[in-house]
């Protein structure tokens, strides 16, 4: 049983905002009003909205119900970036108290601007998700998201503060470090990429602290697509609750959607602010909830950058609420624009992570090298070894075919495996990078 067993794990009503028990239709009727204003404060003070709008033969006036919302142009990442760097603010920059910026490794960031009203929205949302996560006021709240112009970190510490924990703004990286403050503080919420999170358990190891009995409680995870067979390492090696949270800085940063830790059955969406459309990534057509697709978010309360219809690219379907009477979206599979097509089969990374995790020869330390032989491409599954497992070569060479035949078989793609010693693979301080794609440039 984990050791955070004994917690109060699903929160009595009166701990709620009312908005997360209303009926479907009160918060159809909420959606509704604000996303007239939504679509009208964005046409009225961004011209790239305004301009889009008029090419496509549609004014905030025609939006009646929330169907019509379909009527309306998407926004894409590459429109943040033809307006760089605040083209798509809707207020003055004397209002704008903030911002934050993708990391522009693909080219121009993406900036976002925020009010003082955005921030306390942003503070009450990523409140509630910690909340949800099992969270409570007094609790210590270890931040290890990078803080900075990414939003993680600085969105998880102004959240927690809101909830009333008592937050340790520790940030990425020095993980000697994080180790001790986290024996020595003894908080009972981390916030951390789940990869970043195993790396904390792979150094506890190696200074022989055993991982159970570290202070830990929850573990409040997200910034990349992450399995249920890492959620299961995760919780047996850390004897926590391990909570899955999602956000993009185009749209708030993150609590835009938090599972709820008594169900753990998908991320409940916080509709009051923003609303959810799944897509047909090809068509664009919108897809009645149930079926997987593109995810699209159009903000309903968002003041300096308000988004219409924005395509994240990430991979799911919507799902009726449980927990809450909000909406659920499903366990991201991938992002669109992630997706390896390998000789004509689709491939995700986190595929090829659930046939990692299901052997227990394997770590989850892993990297894709994709390269191109001829015209045909080529994927190398890089894997570490467990520390506690045979290192010689004739066992190396065991799991590297194992692995080969299964991504083969439930995949269908043949690869080349390299199961490496402990170590091996560099650790991240954030975002595991997944994927070195090593094909010639166009």
């Amino acid at each position: 049983m984990s050791k955070s067993a004994h917690r109060r794990i699903a929160p009595s009503r009166d701990l709620l905002d009312p908005i997360e028990y209303a009926s479907r239709d009160e918060i159809a009727a909420l959606q509704t009003s604000r996303m007239k204003w939504s679509l009208a404060h964005a046409y009225a003070n961004v011209e790239h909205y305004r301009k889009k709008c008029q090419d496509k033969g549609v004014h905030p006036d025609d939006f009646k119900e929330l169907k019509d919302l379909a009527k309306f142009p998407f926004t894409v990442k590459s429109d943040l970036r033809d307006t760089y760097p605040f083209g798509m603010f809707a207020v003055p920059m004397d209002d704008v108290v903030r911002v934050h910026a993708s990391s522009g490794t693909t080219g121009k960031p993406t900036v976002v601007g925020y009010t003082k009203n955005d921030i306390d929205m942003w503070a009450g949302v990523m409140a509630r998700s910690i909340r949800a996560a099992g969270g409570r006021r007094a609790d210590k709240c270890h931040v290890s998201y990078g803080y900075g112009l990414f939003t993680g970190g600085l969105g998880a510490h102004y959240g927690a503060e809101t909830l009333g924990c008592t937050v340790i703004p520790m940030s990425g990286g020095q993980t000697e470090k994080q180790i001790q403050l986290i024996m020595d503080f003894k908080p009972e919420i981390i916030m951390v990429t789940p990869s970043y999170m195993l790396a904390i358990a792979d150094e506890m190891d190696r200074q022989g602290i055993d991982t159970r009995t570290c202070p830990l409680q929850i573990g409040v995870f997200g910034a990349e697509p992450w399995t249920e067979a890492m959620r299961e390492e995760i919780e047996t090696r850390m004897g926590i609750q391990a909570v899955d949270i999602y956000g993009l800085s185009e749209v708030i940063g993150p609590g835009v959607a938090c599972e709820c830790v008594e169900t753990k059955d998908g991320l409940h969406l916080w509709e009051d602010h923003f609303y959810p459309e799944i897509i047909d990534p090809q068509t664009g057509e919108v897809l009645p909830d149930g079926s997987l697709g593109e995810l699209v978010f159009t903000s309903l309360s968002k003041e300096a950058l308000p988004i219409i219809r924005y395509r994240t690219r990430d991979l799911t379907m919507l799902l009726p609420g449980t927990a809450r009477s909000m909406r659920r979206m499903g366990k991201i599979t991938g992002r669109s624009d992630d997706m390896l097509i390998i000789r004509g089969v689709n491939v995700f990374p986190t595929q090829i992570e659930e046939l990692i995790l299901k052997d227990f020869r394997l770590a989850p330390h892993y990297q894709l090298e994709v390269t191109r032989e001829g015209h045909l491409d080529s994927v190398t599954v890089n894997v570490e070894v467990r520390a506690d497992q045979p290192f010689d070569d004739s066992a190396l060479a065991a799991a590297a075919h194992d692995l080969q035949h299964h991504i083969k078989s439930y995949i269908g793609i043949s690869t080349k495996v390299n199961v490496l010693v402990p170590n091996s693979i560099e650790r991240s301080l954030g975002k595991a990078k997944r994927v070195v794609d090593k094909r010639p440039k166009a």
